[in-house]
Parts: C-alpha cells; sequence; structure tokens
C-alpha cells in the first residue's frame, strides 16, 4: 500500500502518519525500487492500535509505552491511570460549572471587571455608582486583581475590610470625593497643591490595616513601578502619597 491508501484504510491523515514515523510510534515500512514507502497489513493494524489509544485520550508517550516491547507499563495499567485522570477532570469540571452556576444566579456577579466572587460582586453593588469616573474604574480593577491574586486568607481579610468602609456612615460621600478629586488631576502636574487635597481624601477612604508597615511606597518596587505608571503623573503622585499617610498612621 502507498501512503496515501494506507491513511485512507485506517481513517487518517498522511501528515499523522509522517508524524507517527517522525516519532517512532509506526515503524518505518521498506521502499519499493522508485523510493516510494511500501506498507503491508501490519502497518496497518499498529497504525489502526494507534489510533483506537489516542482516541482513548492517551498521549503520544503513553502510547509508545504501551506499543513497546520493553514498556514498563502494561495496557490495564495505562488505562486504569487515563480512567483516573478523567475522573478528576470531571470533577474540576463539575467544580467550574457549579462556579458559573453562581455568578449567573448572584444578582451583580457578571461586571465589567467580572467575573468576580460573589462576595466581590456585593461590595461592587454597594460602591458609589460613578461609571463616568475613570479612577473608579481602576479602584474596581485593582479590587478585582487583589481577589485573584490574593491567597484565600488575605483576601477574605481585605473584602472585610473595604466592606466596612462602604458601610460605614459618610464612606460612599468621602469615596465620591476622592474619586472627583483624583479624576481632576488627570492633566495636572505632580506638584499641583490639588495632590496634596486627593491624596488626605483617598487616605480617609481607605481603612486602617490595609498596608503592611514596612511596605516601600516609592519606585524601587517592579509591581508599584508599573502601578503609578498606570495613571497621569499627578495622580500617581496623590496615590503615592497616600499610601505615605496610610503606613505612617499604621505605624502611629
Amino acid at each position: 500500500m502507498r501512503i496515501g491508501e494506507l491513511a485512507t484504510v485506517v481513517g487518517v491523515t498522511t501528515r499523522t502518519v509522517r508524524h507517527y514515523h517522525h516519532l517512532g510510534l509506526l515503524p518505518e515500512p521498506e521502499r519499493r525500487a522508485n523510493g516510494y514507502r511500501d506498507y503491508t497489513l501490519r502497518h496497518a493494524v499498529v497504525l489502526a492500535r494507534i489510533r483506537r489509544l489516542t482516541e482513548l485520550g492517551l498521549g503520544l508517550a503513553e502510547v509508545r509505552d504501551v506499543l513497546a516491547d520493553d514498556a514498563g507499563k502494561d495496557l490495564a495499567e495505562v488505562l486504569t491511570e487515563l480512567d483516573e485522570d478523567l475522573a478528576r477532570q470531571e470533577a474540576a469540571l463539575r467544580d467550574r460549572r457549579a462556579r458559573l452556576r453562581a455568578l449567573l444566579e448572584t444578582e451583580g456577579g457578571l461586571t465589567a471587571e467580572g467575573p468576580v466572587s460573589p462576595e466581590l460582586a456585593s461590595l461592587f453593588r454597594e460602591m458609589p455608582d460613578v461609571s463616568g469616573s475613570p479612577m473608579a474604574a481602576k479602584d474596581r480593577e485593582m479590587l478585582a486583581l487583589i481577589e485573584t491574586t490574593a491567597d484565600p486568607e488575605e483576601r477574605a481579610r481585605f473584602m472585610e475590610l473595604f466592606s466596612g468602609v462602604t458601610g460605614a456612615p459618610g464612606g460612599m460621600e468621602r469615596a465620591l470625593d476622592a474619586y472627583a478629586l483624583l479624576d481632576a488631576l488627570v492633566d495636572a502636574a505632580p506638584d499641583d497643591p490639588r495632590v496634596d487635597e486627593a491624596a488626605r481624601a483617598l487616605a480617609a477612604c481607605l481603612p486602617a490595616g490595609l498596608l503592611p508597615d514596612d511596605i516601600a511606597v516609592d519606585q524601587d518596587h517592579s509591581f508599584l513601578r508599573a502601578f503609578y505608571a498606570d495613571f497621569a503623573p499627578a495622580q500617581a503622585e496623590a496615590i503615592r502619597r497616600t499610601m505615605r499617610i496610610v503606613v505612617e498612621g499604621g505605624r502611629s
């Protein structure tokens, strides 16, 4: 048989046959005098077995183990491991679907920053509606980033801290004032006198204990450099001063 005929008989492509040759899964046949490969029925049997094994979900390295005469694992052992792996995948899929259902069933779970957890969605609902404020949008993005990257214990701590701020008397009004002051700095210089006012207003909105006492607020940290660079110069300076106020207040 020619390579195209073999591929047609087994139901694969000629490219697949050549790939299996390259990996050593399918032995190279003898060649005719004209240089064409001459495939036998034995090649078709092996190729069909490779196809059945890959359709079961085995990787090509596992297929090689099954086909090799000196394989350390027999077929039953390989298929048992595959079944266990599929069971783990099924459990992971069930968990993902449960989380998706929770998001779809939770009011506010699908946000512009989403998907976010029901806890963060609830916090967003408590925050003031400032859809026209770029600074408010960045604030929500940062909260979503914290939720994604923090470990569960730290994430719970952040959610508790910020929930306390939004629920405090006058908390919403202070947040609105801070957003407005920061938005107004978009075209200002870092030494604009409004920078201090915005920093103090923002610091008044942040919960005590938010930042560790030993945090470096200047630009010698790669994440902080990227963080400050996401804002206009005067806004970045206001946020830097805010962090200093919060850290110094935590030390006093």
